[in-house]
C-alpha cells in the first residue's frame, strides 16, 4: 500500500475571499486530474471505477485557496484556513472506496471543510450529509457546492459528533478529523451492515484509519493504515 502523506494541519489563515470558488475547467487541469489518479490513486492501489471516476470529474481546484491552485491536484493536503486543511486525493479516494458505496445509498460525513470530500461522494451515492462545525467554513463550502450544481448534497452547520438524528440511518458515515473514540450517537445512526470510516487515535499525533462494520448490536473493526488528520473539535474534545 501506498505511504500515505501526512494530513497535518498547516495553521495558516487564507480568508475565505481567497478560495478559488467555482473556477471553469481547463485542458490544464484535466491533464492534471488525470495525472493524479493514474499514478498516485489508481496506480496505488484503488481500484473502484466509481471512485476513480469521482475523482477524475471533480475540480479540485475550485476547492483550494487562490494562491496556492498550482498545487491543486499535488497528492498532498493543503491549508484551506481555519486552521483546516483539504485531504490528500489518495486518502479521499482510500476513504471513498472503503465504504463501497452505491447509487442507492445515503451517507453522513462530519466535516465538511472546502466540500471536496462531499462533491467526491456526491458523485457515487444518492444523497450526502455533511456537517461542518465551523461557520465560516459551512457557508463558503455550502456556497461551493450549491455552485457546482451537487444538488444530492445537503449541509448543515454545527457539531458533527451527534450527527444527523432525523436524516438517519445512514448506510455510511464518514469521519473527516481525527478523534479518541468513536461518537456513540453516530454509531446509533448507522444502519445494520453499514460502514463507518474515520482517523481513530490521539488528535494531536498520529491515528490509524478504522474501518467499522455494524452487526445489530455489535460492531467489528478493520485497522488500514496510519495517517494523522487535524483534531475534531466540539464534544469530541470534551470526553
Amino acid at each position: 500500500m501506498k505511504k500515505i502523506l501526512l494530513i497535518l494541519c498547516v495553521l495558516t489563515f487564507f480568508p475565505s475571499s481567497l478560495m478559488a470558488d467555482a473556477l471553469p475547467d481547463s485542458p490544464k487541469f484535466k491533464a492534471a486530474r488525470d495525472q493524479l489518479v493514474k499514478y498516485d490513486i489508481e496506480g496505488h492501489g484503488i481500484s473502484d471505477p466509481q471512485v476513480l471516476a469521482a475523482m477524475r470529474s471533480v475540480l479540485r481546484h475550485c476547492f483550494v485557496p487562490q494562491r496556492i491552485i498550482s498545487r491543486a491536484y499535488a497528492d498532498t493536503a493543503l491549508p484551506i484556513g481555519a486552521g483546516q486543511t483539504i485531504s490528500q486525493p489518495y486518502v479521499v479516494a482510500l476513504m471513498t472506496a472503503s465504504l463501497k458505496l452505491n447509487k442507492t445509498h445515503r451517507v453522513l460525513e462530519i466535516g465538511t471543510g472546502s466540500g471536496y470530500q462531499s462533491a467526491v461522494l456526491a458523485k457515487i451515492v444518492k444523497e450526502v450529509y455533511t456537517i461542518e462545525i465551523k461557520e465560516k467554513l459551512h457557508h463558503k463550502s455550502n456556497r461551493l457546492l450549491k455552485t457546482l450544481g451537487f444538488t444530492n448534497v445537503k449541509t448543515r452547520q454545527g457539531d458533527g459528533y451527534f450527527g444527523w438524528p432525523e436524516a438517519s440511518p445512514f448506510d455510511a458515515i464518514m469521519i473527516t478529523a481525527a478523534v479518541n473514540h468513536v461518537p456513540p450517537p453516530l454509531l446509533k445512526q448507522l444502519k445494520d451492515g453499514g460502514l463507518l470510516i474515520l482517523p481513530l487515535g490521539n488528535p494531536f499525533s498520529y491515528q490509524n484509519l478504522t474501518l467499522i462494520t455494524r452487526n445489530g448490536d455489535d460492531y467489528t473493526t478493520k485497522l488500514i493504515t496510519g495517517v494523522l488528520f487535524v483534531p475534531m473539535t466540539g464534544q469530541a474534545m470534551a470526553k
